[in-house]
């Protein structure tokens, strides 16, 4: 998947806007034989409020994201594992009961990033360009679309995740439970939802729908999607 620069608008004296590049977002910076790290968020903590806090993002990304990657660390420590790519990894274990701590956890470190990462302060709205017009070939039309999204987001039986993917050229929303991930399947993932507890409780206790709406609306970026695309 391509690294994916984004374009955002700062607010100027006067009330005018102008375009400027965000910081580049890769998809899991981190290298074969390197432990894995933590990465940088690409925005501030309190960045996507009021869908999702600081006090969220404090535990869902400093101590949950932070847990699987320093578990997986001491999973693969000494083992051939420690030599992979966070990719490699879970398509090594993916099929292998033997090594289910080791997927369930570096499936939720990417997981996780990779939400992150589907995210912008300036999400939301609706998609244009190649994504747009795969989204109208596909679905119909955006509303369909983002329908079936919300519907994979909130049907979603317990802790889980749903996604928009590209599945052999064509664009799907599918969704899966635990720590599972579309890479496992040989899907391509365009954007992540997440929805463990963990990620909207703080914010919206038991009402996962307003969650799910509220990422979909205001969160969504749309141009990471798009950069997700093959070429």
């Amino acid at each position: 998947m391509s690294d994916h620069t984004g374009i955002r608008e700062q607010r100027q004296p006067g009330g005018s806007t102008r375009k400027s590049k965000a910081p580049a977002k890769t998809v899991f910076p981190m290298k074969a034989g390197a432990p894995i790290a933590l990465p940088e968020l690409p925005y501030a903590m309190d960045a996507l409020a009021p869908t999702i806090s600081r006090e969220t993002m404090g535990y869902h990304y400093g101590k949950h994201h932070k847990s699987y990657v320093d578990k997986l660390n001491g999973l693969i420590a000494k083992t051939p594992y420690a030599e992979m790519t966070l990719e490699k990894i879970i398509e090594a274990t993916a099929r292998d009961a033997a090594k289910i701590a080791i997927f369930n956890n570096a499936a939720q470190a990417w997981n996780h990033w990779f939400f992150w990462l589907s995210m912008s302060p300036n999400g939301g709205g609706k998609p244009g360009g190649r994504l747009a017009r795969k989204i109208e070939e596909d679905f119909g039309d955006f509303e369909s679309f983002a329908n079936e999204l919300k519907q994979a987001a909130v049907g979603q039986f317990g802790s889980g995740w749903a996604w928009v993917v590209l599945d052999k050229g064509k664009l799907k929303v599918t969704k899966t439970a635990n720590a599972d991930t579309p890479i496992a399947h040989g899907m391509t993932p365009l954007l992540a939802v997440d929805v463990w507890e963990h990620a909207y409780y703080l914010d919206f206790q038991n009402r996962r729908a307003d969650y799910v709406d509220a990422v979909i609306e205001h969160l969504l970026d749309w141009e990471f999607a798009q950069q997700n695309m093959p070429a």
